[in-house]
């Protein structure tokens, strides 16, 4: 049998990276503002894209529909964004942030902005060569 080691097998290392600073990030945002993961993919994806169906958000923020769907159920009843179903085709819906949910990303940016500069520091001289590189696999994964 070949000799294989996940914790040298690079997709894993990936994943795991990813998973924690996911994790630490969203201590952030849950602890601030009670939001789960899937609700603050929703409402940043929202304030970057604007109005949007929960397809595109679906595809943009790589969940499954029914995670976004729930969260964007609870963003509206929390008062974040609104939902209004399409005219043309009354099986989409619409997500839109309200000026609730504007207010709140003007709070969350300064520590997403923030926990961002920890990672970099965390990086020190390696900051820009790391970035290059994942530019380079985000590009051609698109």
């Amino acid at each position: 049998m070949t000799e294989f080691s996940l914790d040298e097998f690079l997709p894993y290392q990936l994943s795991v990276l990813s998973a924690h600073i996911s994790l630490e990030f969203s201590e952030i945002y849950a602890e601030n503002f009670g939001l789960t993961v899937p609700e603050w993919r929703v409402i940043v994806h929202l304030h970057n894209a604007g109005p949007v169906s929960v397809r595109e958000i679906q595809a943009r923020v790589d969940m499954d529909k029914s995670k976004v769907s729930r969260a964007a159920t609870r963003l509206e009843k929390s008062g974040h964004i609104t939902k209004e179903t399409n005219a043309d085709d009354r099986r989409l819906l619409k997500l839109a942030l309200t000026d609730k949910g504007h207010a709140l990303m003007k709070e969350l940016i300064p520590l997403a902005q923030k926990f961002e500069q920890k990672l970099s520091d965390r990086l020190g001289a390696d900051n820009e060569a790391l970035r290059e590189m994942i530019a380079k696999f985000v590009k051609a994964s698109q």
